[in-house]
């Protein structure tokens, strides 16, 4: 089984109505780098309430910091569903993981993904579900029926979170923008780009496994017209200057028509992630090519502010390196997770 998303909010339920089954048991297999375990760490900050520990094989050495433990555990617990929690290159399903899985399918839990990799393509996982009556839910399916992009301007308001690469920061970004700006009493929705965001929100496209034609013609589904001062916070995905994943960010970009955007950047990072040969572009790069591209869709597009991830700096290190941003680009620069005077400024910034 797989679980089909909707455009808007109120989805989350599959083709026949099934709800993804939570409380989840986050699988973090064998990852060793943070950054692949963006799906386990989303759920973590967002929707803690929806989680009840983690589960590892051999050689993992990334925690979420939650409570270790087996599926038999986690079902006595409560738990539905065992959620893979990784969002490695290529979305690929390694046979290292199987026996976990079948563990977990073995203790009374469904297997919710979102990988590439579909979940009914493995003959061992697809057997033993059919013998255990367990479900095997993919979120990374996109919605039918999605059309290659008008190009047309639409009413509303629409800000994207672009990047200086991936896994950074940009869904936290739009979350917290969104969740800030309805704090504020403005009508504001936080729109899912990925597996991720949509686990989180319960609706979404993931847009990366959108043939590339209808790219835009998603994000254009995904955030359609609406009331001229209504906001749709997108989720960005990858970053213009990726090697791998630049054509999502462009297709991205194109169809959402951000009227603004927010450039997300870890000033701990100089690499490209998972590609040590190519150097992190400068904010003032993704600035401009942002720009630069995003000006056929929408003329007036502009950059907002910047959203900085400091979680690998102390609190006297972070306010150096947002204050140093700010005044360098002349622009708002905060933490979405160090909430303050600086983020306040950025909802400022967005609602100008």
């Amino acid at each position: 089984m797989s679980v089909l998303i909707a455009e808007r909010p109120g989805a989350g339920t599959g083709e026949d109505g099934t709800s993804l089954p939570f409380p989840y048991l986050l699988f973090l297999g064998d990852v060793t780098e943070a950054g692949f375990a963006k799906t386990a760490f989303g759920l973590r900050d967002w929707a803690p309430d929806k989680c009840v520990g983690e589960f590892s094989i051999p050689g993992a050495s990334v925690s979420t910091g939650l409570a270790p433990m087996r599926p038999p555990e986690a079902v006595a617990r409560g738990a539905r569903g065992l959620l893979i929690g990784v969002a490695n290159p290529g979305g690929v399903i390694p046979d290292t993981w199987m026996p976990a899985l079948l563990e977990a399918l073995e203790s009374g839990l469904d297997i919710v993904s979102g990988m590439h990799a579909m979940l009914a393509t493995f003959p061992a996982l697809r057997d033993a579900a059919a013998r255990l009556g367990r479900s095997l839910i993919d979120v990374r399916t996109p919605p039918a029926g999605i059309r290659v992009a008008s190009g047309t301007p639409r009413s509303g308001k629409r800000i994207l979170t672009v990047g200086t690469d991936c896994a950074l920061g940009k869904k936290y970004t739009a979350l917290a923008v969104s969740a800030g700006l309805q704090r504020r009493g403005i009508a504001a929705d936080f729109r899912a780009t990925g597996q991720t965001g949509i686990m989180i929100a319960g609706s979404g496209i993931p847009i990366d496994a959108v043939i590339s034609d209808f790219l835009a013609g998603a994000a254009e589904m995904l955030s359609p017209a609406a009331d001229p001062e209504h906001i749709d916070v997108v989720e960005g995905q990858g970053s213009l200057f990726h090697p791998s994943y630049a054509a999502v960010s462009l297709g991205l970009l194109h169809g959402s028509q951000p009227d603004g955007f927010i450039v997300c950047h870890d000033p701990s990072r100089t690499a490209i992630l998972g590609h040590p040969a190519y150097p992190l572009p400068s904010i003032e790069a993704v600035i401009l090519q942002t720009v630069a591209l995003g000006r056929t869709t929408n003329p007036a597009i502009r950059c907002y502010g910047i959203s900085l991830n400091t979680s690998s700096l102390s609190a006297d290190e972070a306010e150096r390196a947002l204050e140093d941003t700010s005044q360098r680009l002349a622009l708002p620069a905060a933490d979405p997770m160090r909430p303050g005077d600086r983020f306040e400024r950025l909802l400022d910034a967005c609602i100008a």
